[in-house]
């Protein structure tokens, strides 16, 4: 749970309405009574303060069910993406890292089998052309074997030709470009640059063995279907090997983090906020922002499901202004300017500057795509409208 004093007292003081929020939760509890999934936790935020959480249902932890809390955690899959990613956005801070660096200057063992023209940009925006590299769950937490993958893998096609998601691979190159340039292990630099200035105690890359107890497993609500459009590393046996303690203690840079709903709409504040948290912290530069939540993919990066512009700015996405918000997560309220990532099961999480409003939304239970993509676009809108 977050620190009392980042809770307004109430709704209207952040310039909420306190009956559109209940829209918003409503929505959310409306899939937990209707037994589509079995929890779902939900918060807003503004002005670097939550406007309310709420969390309905029960989870299972390692075979018990107990009733969900606010203090319960969730496994957020890719919206640790962006957690990890603004991390490297310190980097181009603190003049460390450069767009145009290609890889292999900086992590010699990816000079193989034609990788040697791959950019930060690319592994960044996910059109570095090897979405599919195999890297098994059980070397993950060892880095020689890590750096023998990253010599092992091909491309799947020429690097900036095309978008394909890397749910796990571009993200374990990122840690690697952390762990070159600031000497510290990827997870502690998070920890240090990103978590600990906005005082996100709860959210975590690479989480301490004694909160397992608390995350929620991921369960199935159906059959287990595999994913369509390149999503091929997101399968039912990786999302359930998420379960596993020894997977939720590494901290899997791409898919891997631990969090509730509050930390993953307070993560978002500073980053609409101009880099700066609701008691007056600067995690960074408002220009180091603007810089990397622009656009970068080009309009023939596309959805390979539903054929529209990926819109990918450095390890985020972003809203747009072509009509096609919606279909990225965003539903049909926020601002052109909106970003954030998603996550595996329906996790929701982004931030929109303009508004100022914040969401995160997490759920232990996987259904299939359509109602995951409803309900996000549903409680998307609804946020999006929650000023007063």
């Amino acid at each position: 749970m977050s620190s009392p004093e980042a809770v307004a007292t109430r709704p209207e003081d952040l310039g909420i309405d306190s009956e559109k929020l209940e829209a918003v939760f409503a929505r959310a509890k409306r899939d937990v009574d209707d037994g589509v999934v079995p929890s779902a936790q939900i918060a807003i935020a503004r002005h670097g303060k939550l406007a309310g959480l709420r969390t309905y249902g029960s989870v299972n932890h390692g075979g018990t069910e107990t009733a969900a809390t606010d203090e319960t955690l969730y496994t957020i899959f890719s919206c640790t993406k962006a957690v990890v990613g603004a991390a490297v956005w310190t980097l181009f801070e603190d003049g460390r890292l450069k767009l145009d660096e290609k890889i292999v200057d900086i992590i010699p063992e990816f000079n193989t089998n034609g990788k040697e023209i791959i950019t930060v940009e690319q592994v960044l925006t996910h059109t570095s052309g090897f979405p599919l590299a195999p890297f098994r769950a059980t070397d993950w937490d060892n880095r020689e074997r890590r750096l023998q993958r990253f010599a092992q893998w091909r491309l799947n096609w020429e690097p900036g030709s095309q978008f394909q998601y890397h749910a796990s691979s571009a993200h374990w190159v990122l840690a690697e470009i952390i762990e070159r340039r600031t000497g510290q292990d990827f997870r502690a630099y998070v920890r240090e640059r990103i978590l600990d200035p906005m005082q996100l105690d709860d959210l975590y890359v690479g989480m301490p063995e004694a909160l397992n107890s608390r995350v929620a497993d991921v369960r199935y609500m159906g059959p287990p279907v595999p994913p369509e459009g390149g999503w091929g590393e997101v399968t039912p046996d990786a999302i359930a090997g998420m379960n596993a303690l020894e997977q939720r203690v590494v901290g899997v840079p791409g898919g891997g983090g631990i969090a509730g709903a509050a930390q993953l709409a307070l993560f978002y504040q500073p980053l609409i906020n101009g880099g700066v948290t609701g008691t007056g912290t600067r995690v960074m530069k408002a220009e180091t922002i603007e810089f990397a939540t622009q656009v970068r993919t080009r309009k023939f990066h596309r959805d390979p499901i539903l054929g529209h512009p990926i819109n990918r700015a450095l390890s985020v996405v972003v809203a747009g202004n072509d009509g096609k918000a919606a279909a990225r997560g965003f539903g049909h309220s926020t601002s052109s300017r909106a970003f954030g990532h998603a996550g595996a099961g329906g996790q929701i999480a982004w931030g929109d500057p303009e508004s100022g409003i914040s969401i995160g939304y997490c759920t232990d239970g996987f259904v299939d795509p359509l109602i995951q993509g409803r309900r996000t676009v549903a409680i998307s809108s609804l946020a999006g409208q929650c000023l007063a």
